[in-house]
């Protein structure tokens, strides 16, 4: 853990970018386009909607998870993608570095942390294993932000591997 809480707070990297084409199935690529409407193109987040609406909730258009808690629990990067999240960052992801509405830039879009909560659910647990769930969603957990965070796409634009994470505006 001390890894984890070593990450970056100003400016991290974008580690890993995973679209989602249909349940179940990662693809891990080398750039994205993020799309205020669509999200990340290609992903099925509009397509497969959400639990509160038809079609994807705004609140939760994208998820970031921290690049170093992933590949502790998933017990290297092969297996990250498993996660289910979107953008794997080396960021702070705690509620003290980013509270909702923490506008960020990643490659020439602009995203903003949202409010809703970012918890796991059955197939995390499944993947991962309740220990790994109950440590992420403890109040230590959910005070760094462990399982991640959601945000909404704010400009459109490129993504790539490798790319700038940066806080601009709060």
């Amino acid at each position: 853990m001390e890894d984890v809480l070593a990450s970056p707070g100003g400016q991290g990297i974008l580690r890993m970018i995973v679209r989602r084409p249909k349940i179940n199935a990662r693809e891990v690529v080398g750039w994205g386009r993020l799309d205020v409407i669509e999200g990340l193109v290609g992903d099925n987040w509009l397509k497969k909607g959400s639990r509160w609406r038809r079609g994807g909730d705004p609140m939760r258009q994208l998820t970031l998870m921290n690049w170093r808690f992933a590949r502790l629990v998933a017990g290297g990067k092969a297996r990250i993608p498993l996660a289910g999240d979107q953008l794997y960052v080396d960021l702070d992801l705690s509620k003290e570095n980013l509270r909702a509405g923490t506008q960020l830039t990643v490659g020439n879009a602009v995203i903003e942390v949202t409010a809703p909560p970012h918890l796991g659910c059955k197939k995390f647990v499944d993947r991962f294993g309740m220990d790994a769930m109950t440590f992420a969603n403890s109040e230590f957990g959910r005070s760094h932000n462990l399982r991640g965070i959601n945000a909404k796409i704010i400009a459109s634009g490129d993504v790539f591997t490798g790319d700038a994470i940066t806080v601009i505006a709060e």
